[in-house]
Order: structure tokens, then sequence, then C-alpha cells
């Protein structure tokens, strides 16, 4: 295990197990949105995306957490294992508005510098469609994955897991 994506719907606590998870392993972690967005919420063009993902995919060892599911593919050729936090919407979408109430006015560190959280009401509306529309997606992009594929259904099975591991 030294190649490894998150994914999951946001709100499910991609980037807490992530930062749990690169704890335990002692992996360098690299977060999508840091990646994708500029100071002011500016993005990144598909191709500076792209070289950047593939920068770090070139590397020994990682972790990256985000979904940006244009990028899964490229990403699931080079990972040797996968954790998909399939949680149900209420979860994910109370998740987001926890997250938002909690750091509102203030970036995140696994934001971009310069993007402070906001209210976002096409962001929320995109999390409670998620698990509808990128869900089967993504399971099928999993199915011919190369990779050991863990699936947690809720916080609690990623919370034993990594109470599971032993720290490196």
């Amino acid at each position: 295990m030294k190649k490894i994506i998150i994914l999951g719907s946001p709100g499910a606590g991609k980037s807490t197990f992530s930062f749990a998870l690169a704890e335990k392993t002692g992996l360098p972690l690299y977060h999508l949105d840091k990646m994708f967005w500029r100071e002011g919420w500016v993005n990144v063009s598909k191709d500076e995306l792209d070289a950047q993902i593939k920068d770090v995919l070139r590397k020994d060892e990682w972790i990256i957490d985000g979904n940006y599911s244009r990028t899964i593919p490229m990403r699931l050729e080079k990972c040797d294992t996968v954790f998909y936090l399939d949680y149900p919407r209420l979860v994910c979408f109370f998740g987001v508005v926890r997250r938002v109430l909690g750091s509102l006015g203030k970036t995140r560190p696994d934001m971009a510098e310069g993007c402070p959280e906001r209210f976002d009401l096409e962001f929320l509306q995109y999390t409670w469609k998620f698990r509808k529309k990128q869900r089967a997606g993504i399971l099928a992009l999993l199915e011919g994955a190369n990779a050991e594929i863990h699936i947690f259904r809720s916080r609690k099975e990623a919370k034993r897991y990594l109470d599971g591991m032993e720290k490196v």
C-alpha cells in the first residue's frame, strides 16, 4: 500500500480520512482541491490539473484525496489501493453543511490558499445529487481496477479500519 486514492462524495470525510491515513502510513498526501484551485476560487485548466496529477503519479509513494471524476481513470491506472467512502446521501450532505458552518471564512488545510470556505448552493445541490449521478460510474471504474479496493459504507467502518492499522 504505497499508491492510494481516496474517493467519495463531498462531505463524506475524504480529507479527514486521508489525513489520518497519511499519519498512519507516513505516505505523502496530495489534495486535488489544492491542485485545482488558485487564490480567489479560480480553477486551473484541465491540462494544468492533469500535469500536476501526473507529476504525483510518477512518484513512488502517495495518497491522493479527491474525486475529479474525469481524472479517476489515470489515477486508477497507477494506484495499488483505493478507498471509496460510499456513504448515504444525508451523511454527506450534512457533512458539507457541518464543514461550511465550522470553517466559514477560513481556508481549510486541504484547500488552496486564498479559498476560504463559503456557502455555495450549487455545491450543496451537487452533493445532494452525487450518489445518484456519480456512484454507478465510480463503482464501474473500480470493478475494472487492478488495485486493492476498500469500500466503506459508514464512518464507523472507516474508523475501524484506521484504528486497526499500525502506525509506521
